[in-house]
């Protein structure tokens, strides 16, 4: 999301040449999750203080962004920012994009449930696994409310 070519491929939003964001798009319902908690889930789960890149994935498509579809979603995500930073949670400012939501485009087939699909291949170990441990140790509670 958030570039300027249509109908990127995977391939060519990770080239860097696109101007997209490799992104999810989250649907949730506001009756059992709020936005609020949504981003708190965000804002655990990467660091959110690195212009253009999560950890060894560096270019503008591993920037930090929130793309927004309501100005009440725009809202708590720049609240929610003014409050980590004032709380000092990160050794530097939060950098993360607040943009209005674009056009989204679906990764192609082979890269869905792609963490599910390939647990072993490196990256999936090594750093999604401990991301994945972390929300459900963090967010056990939310994890109870959708089963």
């Amino acid at each position: 999301m958030g570039g300027s070519t249509p109908e990127p491929t995977y391939r060519e939003v990770c080239s860097g040449k696109t101007g997209h964001a490799e992104v999810v798009q989250v649907v949730f319902d506001t009756e059992v999750t709020s936005t609020r908690e949504v981003l708190e889930v965000f804002f655990t789960i990467h660091d959110p203080t690195t212009k253009d890149r999560q950890g060894n994935d560096t270019g503008t498509q591993y920037r930090s962004v929130v793309f927004y579809h309501s100005d009440e979603q725009r809202a708590v995500a720049e609240d929610l920012i003014r409050e980590l930073d004032l709380a000092t949670t990160w050794a530097g400012p939060v950098v993360t994009e607040v943009r209005p939501a674009s056009k989204f485009y679906r990764a192609e087939n082979y890269h869905q449930d792609y963490f599910r699909n390939n647990p072993e291949q490196p990256y999936c170990a090594f750093v999604v696994a401990p991301k994945v441990r972390k929300f459900r140790e963090k967010f056990v509670e939310m994890l109870k409310r959708s089963e």
